[in-house]
């Protein structure tokens, strides 16, 4: 039911329902060449996607959104989301972004959050749209009720959410928690697989403080080599995060850990 497509450093769903399909994000302006590769790759053909459905309107999750549109692929917004549609447009319009075209609204549909569910229902998806503010005031987040799966954009990674209590992006977390997911894509870090007693990640929860810990023996004083025998961490490891660590003065642990991902660690 959900397939992964991989063309740029935005992950982008396809989730296929008895009666359609529907795209989950896209990449930035200038990419429509690699997601019909990626596509192809997969034997998917672009006409086989009915909506694309965003999760925040930043450049790199709805930069292909008015392209796809010219293509014939619904825009689907939820009401939360629609006074920031454009919110993006003068970033590709400063960097001379010739691809970008800008979503018309005349030929986008416009759902209520509570409407999502029969929305979905259409495609022959079960499921729903949640509206989860934090990272930005219109992100949304989709679950599916089969799959027990949420698709959460670029909320910060549950296993930082020690790090949020008592914010929107807590009470975001908080809500979503009660659904007991077994599985969240996120829009940048690899899919999660919850732990069915404890709603955390294990890899990532585990990840997450060794690179804590690791920073916290640098900013002491300790070398390389020392903090690798303390954490028993492979050496390149170590050194991959303590790069980052001073290279990006101030960056955050999750920062650390969105940058490996990136470059495949």
């Amino acid at each position: 039911m959900v397939t992964q497509i991989r063309y740029s450093n935005t992950n982008t769903y396809l989730i296929s329902g008895e009666k359609g399909c529907l795209l989950f994000d896209t990449g930035w302006a200038g990419t429509f060449g690699s997601l019909c590769k990626a596509l192809g790759e997969k034997n998917i053909a672009l006409q086989q996607i009915d909506c694309l459905i965003i999760s925040h309107f930043h450049p790199d999750h709805m930069g292909l959104a008015g392209e796809l549109a010219e293509h014939g692929i619904r825009i689907v917004i939820a009401d939360v989301q629609r006074e920031y549609i454009h919110s993006s447009d003068h970033i590709f319009q400063k960097e001379n972004n010739r691809s970008f075209v800008p979503v018309d609204e005349s030929r986008a549909e416009v759902i209520t959050i509570e409407q999502s569910r029969e929305f979905l229902k259409s495609l022959g998806i079960d499921g729903e749209l949640i509206h989860t503010p934090g990272h930005s005031p219109d992100s949304i987040s989709l679950w599916l009720d089969d799959e027990k799966a949420l698709f959460v954009g670029d909320l910060a990674p549950l296993y930082e959410l020690e790090l949020h209590k008592g914010t929107r992006t807590g009470e975001s977390w908080e809500r979503l928690l009660k659904l007991s997911p077994r599985r969240i894509y996120y829009g940048h870090a690899k899919t999660a697989e919850l732990d069915s007693k404890q709603h955390s990640p294990r890899a990532e929860d585990d990840l997450y403080s060794l690179v804590k810990k690791i920073t916290k023996l640098s900013d002491k004083g300790h070398t390389p080599d020392e903090i690798s025998r303390r954490t028993k961490a492979p050496r390149d490891l170590v050194n991959d995060i303590l790069r980052i660590y001073v290279t990006h003065p101030g960056v955050s642990i999750r920062g650390i850990l969105d940058r490996l991902e990136i470059r495949g660690l």
